[in-house]
């Protein structure tokens, strides 16, 4: 298992100017109950779904397991009429993947139940990261031999109903569960200044400009270190890592 366990808040009736003004700028998730969704929550059932959706054609990824890899790619992408689409959903448990993304994001569970857990970009060290994906995929029963430092990670987890809001800030890893057949809609927004997003980065997939520069010019300084033997290599690639641990980490980070 993961380390501490902690349940992600829950408060009803926060106001738009609560939320942005005493929440928002503590950078931790918050799940938003009581908040009126419209009709949606009651309306969007499996039949009226597959009434509106009809025959249009959707690209959806398919797996032969339930739990996908972003990493290894398990899957592949089918077309399937969308009331087809919305009958299977409603047959199968889906867990979705573990990853970050560089966009703030709310979690709009319009009805159903979703198990979501969340691990802070602190743990990053923890996480077995491939990009911005962990290669940790049974988050519930983990492969401890194989990915020891996991068991260091401090786990939030969240359910969510029909209804209820999931504030997932920038950064944040997340696994999502589906008890039961719901819809679930991501509302995405940019938390820094726009020039600092790659414009051709839709979904907040991409890393912000700067960090695909500083990763660039690393990956440079590697390819130097290379024209060293082997020993000297080692060390001064240790005090690389040294010198970023004591300048770049914020001591928020500790």
């Amino acid at each position: 298992m993961a380390g501490d366990r902690l349940l992600v808040p829950r408060l009803e009736g926060v106001s738009q100017e609560q939320f942005m003004q005493q929440l928002y700028p503590q950078r931790k998730p918050l799940v938003l109950e009581g908040i009126d969704l419209g009709a949606c929550t009651s309306k969007w059932t499996v039949e009226y779904l597959s009434q509106v959706g009809g025959k249009k054609e959707v690209k959806i990824h398919v797996a032969a397991v339930a739990q996908m890899d972003f990493i290894s790619k398990n899957f592949v992408y089918r077309t399937l009429p969308f009331d087809k689409l919305v009958q299977r959903a409603a047959e199968e448990k889906h867990k979705e993947f573990f990853i970050s993304e560089v966009m703030d994001n709310f979690l709009i569970q319009v009805t159903g139940k979703k198990r979501v857990v969340l691990f802070s970009p602190r743990d990053a060290q923890y996480l077995y990261l491939s990009g911005t994906k962990s290669e940790v995929l049974n988050i519930d029963k983990p492969n401890l031999a194989k990915y020891p430092l996991f068991s260091k990670a401090r786990r939030y987890e969240c359910s969510l109903k029909g209804g209820d809001v999931l504030f997932i800030p920038a950064l944040w890893f997340h696994n999502v569960i589906s008890e039961e057949f719901g819809v679930g809609v991501n509302v995405f927004w940019k938390h820094l200044p726009s020039e600092c997003y790659d414009k051709t980065d839709t979904y907040g997939n991409k890393d912000p400009t700067a960090a695909s520069r500083a990763a660039q010019i690393l990956d440079r300084a590697l390819k130097t270190l290379a024209e060293l033997p082997e020993e000297y290599r080692d060390f001064y690639a240790r005090r690389m890592v040294l010198h970023i641990q004591d300048k770049a980490y914020s001591k928020n980070f500790e």
